[in-house]
């Protein structure tokens, strides 16, 4: 009755009544489930984080049950890291009907939406659609010939100083990526070798007579 953290995902729940006495917990995750009826969490009162990815909750009309649930902060109903939605995130409205009814939501579907670092978030977001539209025209790839670099072509090189502490240890960086090379070479030709004389030892054995 005390449980406050509770993972069930990859179950094949389908049924959530068991978990309507479960006052004090507080994250929940339910994803890749097989459940579309949502209303035994009502009860929960002390959810604030939930994870409901990968199931078939089909409408918004499913999501009522949660709005009593004043502590939610956190809920996702799709992760695009693996593949998990539900029928009800196809609805074009479906992101600003859900901030609407929860209203104290800080994270949907992963994406911080107020509070600190939504702005940021927000801010890339925009600029990486932005990206992704001027990439493609007519379905095809557009290949931007007048691209330039953001620094110049010897931005990155390393000035150096009449400072005799720094030039002993650049002399010193210098030797020790040299060693590091010179291991690499090493490694490479011992790995060769042995990749060789294990396929010798794959062959089978021949005979003359």
């Amino acid at each position: 009755m005390n449980l406050e953290k509770l993972d069930l995902s990859g179950n094949n729940v389908t049924n959530l009544a068991p978990l309507a006495s479960l006052r004090l917990l507080s994250v929940l995750c339910l994803s890749a489930n097989r459940i579309s009826n949502l209303e035994p969490l009502r009860n929960c009162e002390g959810l604030q984080n939930l994870n409901l990815a990968g199931n078939i909750i089909s409408s918004i009309e499913n999501l009522h049950c949660l709005q009593p649930l004043r502590k939610l902060e956190n809920i996702r109903f799709k992760d695009n890291t693996y593949n998990y939605t539900n029928p009800v995130c196809r609805n074009a409205a479906y992101r600003n009907i859900v901030l609407e009814m929860f209203p104290n939501i800080k994270v949907l579907d992963g994406e911080r939406v107020v509070g600190r670092g939504s702005e940021l978030y927000q801010l890339c977001k925009d600029i990486d659609d932005t990206i992704k539209a001027g990439l493609y025209k007519n379905g095809q790839l557009v290949e931007h010939s007048d691209c330039k670099p953001w620094v110049e072509d010897n931005y990155w090189e390393i000035k150096r100083s009449n400072n005799a502490i720094i030039e002993e240890a650049y002399k010193q960086f210098n030797d020790v990526l040299h060693e590091c090379r010179l291991l690499n070479n090493r490694a490479t030709h011992v790995i060769s070798q042995t990749e060789r004389s294990m396929s010798l030892k794959k062959q089978p054995k021949q005979y003359a007579i």
